[in-house]
């Protein structure tokens, strides 16, 4: 039986319950959440499935190691008992990107991240029998969580931060972080047999994350990982699963998804995207072709726009309407990220939008509304209290999202 190991997700806070219902659905044990974080086990391809199938997650984490550690020298010890040379190649070099302390004795961080790498270094150089560690391209990222005395050494087996899918090389203004739009459009329930409607879609992130769930495309098929630089990668392994995942693309299912915006370069940008995300599984299959791994049974994903798009207009909110094929049918969900007032814009242009938005409710009868916003006094301006509110953060804006079940 495979080795199972210990790994957390990193996500925004707030979208815990998300990421942890995902973990599930990839037949993944989750162990428990908090802060921003779920626990999970799994084995090799458990772990290639999350970082390619997870939507909502910033950061997939392996924990190498979790002990008890009141101070300097104990942390030392437990870092450098750790076999570290079955988890890092040779001729990486190393970083502790990051140390987090908490009710605990050992609270200097800049401390801890010293010794954490001292003790690291030593045991890799001791087991690769060289003097010091490269500083080359290619860097084992540790990070450092130390809990009621208790220290968690994470490796981090993403690379690159899982928001970073690809397609988007023209983010707007003030871009919504991929992640958390795929968070806000689980936690409104949507699903693709309702239609969807952005009046506020800038670069198109919500509108695109909303096809590719409908198009179950998995979000991570045509980038690279940090995983598969060390040792325990598994290039066959990998494969599978890619192909396993690949296999579910459906391009030619009816969507019913739109957006609209009133900056023309915002919406091409948008789809600019649109066109990239579709050419992310191409992506992945000829990365597959380059390294003489080519399965012709695997099937090579279509990049071509076709009826299955979602369809964007330049076209203010006001204007906006459910069309009639959609209003035959059962009410569907305006998802959506309006202007904050803080990146672009001020707080009174913003706050003279949402008072705007009330019309939505006569544009589209009968639908369901997720809103995230960073201002909370959002529901007064939009006249109406929302059937829902929860804090979640947008990188690093906390937000909330607020839910009207029927507008």
């Amino acid at each position: 039986m495979e080795q199972r190991e210990t790994a957390v997700a990193l996500c925004a806070v707030g979208a815990e319950k998300v990421v942890s219902n995902e973990l599930r659905k990839l037949g993944l044990k989750v162990e428990g959440s908090g802060f921003g974080k779920v626990r999970f086990h799994a084995d090799l391809a458990g772990l290639y499935r999350s970082l390619m199938a997870l939507r909502a997650a910033d950061r997939v984490l392996l924990e190498a190691a979790s002990f008890p550690a009141e101070d300097f020298d104990a942390l030392f010890e437990g870092a450098r008992d750790v076999p570290w040379e079955r988890l890092v190649s040779r001729g990486m070099g190393l970083a502790v990107a990051k140390v987090r302390a908490s009710r605990s004795k050992l609270r200097a961080e800049t401390s801890v991240q010293a010794v954490v790498h001292k003790a690291v270094a030593e045991r890799l150089c001791g087991a690769f029998r060289v003097r010091r560690l490269p500083e080359g391209e290619k860097t084992a990222e540790l990070r450092v969580y130390i809990e009621k005395d208790r220290v968690s050494l994470l490796l981090d087996i993403s690379g690159e931060p899982l928001f970073k899918r690809g397609y988007r090389n023209e983010g707007g203004a003030a871009p919504l972080r991929e992640t958390t739009a795929a968070a806000i459009l689980l936690l409104s329930n949507w699903r693709r047999k309702f239609p969807l409607y952005d009046p506020f879609c800038g670069s198109g992130t919500i509108v695109i994350e909303a096809a590719m769930y409908a198009w179950d495309m998995a979000p991570g098929l045509g980038r690279r990982f940090a995983l598969e630089d060390l040792p325990m990668a598994n290039g066959e392994t990998g494969e599978a699963v890619w192909t396993e995942l690949a296999a579910k693309i459906g391009f030619d299912r009816t969507i019913r998804i739109s957006g609209s915006d009133t900056d023309g370069r915002a919406l091409s940008a948008a789809r600019a995207n649109l066109t990239r995300a579709r050419g992310l599984a191409a992506g992945g299959f000829s990365r597959r072709i380059r390294q003489g791994r080519r399965d012709d049974s695997a099937p090579a994903a279509s990049v071509q726009n076709g009826p299955a798009d979602p369809e964007l207009r330049l076209l203010p909110m006001e204007e906006a309407r459910a069309p009639s094929a959609w209003e035959a049918g059962s009410p569907g969900f305006i998802v959506t990220n309006p202007p904050y007032g803080k990146r672009i814009g001020s707080p009174e242009e913003a706050e003279a939008i949402y008072g705007g938005m009330e019309g939505l409710g006569r544009n589209f009868p009968g639908w369901k509304l997720a809103l995230i916003t960073s201002h909370p006094g959002f529901e007064s301006f939009f006249g109406r209290k929302a059937d829902s509110c929860r804090e979640i953060t947008n990188g690093a804006i906390p937000s909330f999202l607020f839910q009207y079940e029927r507008l």
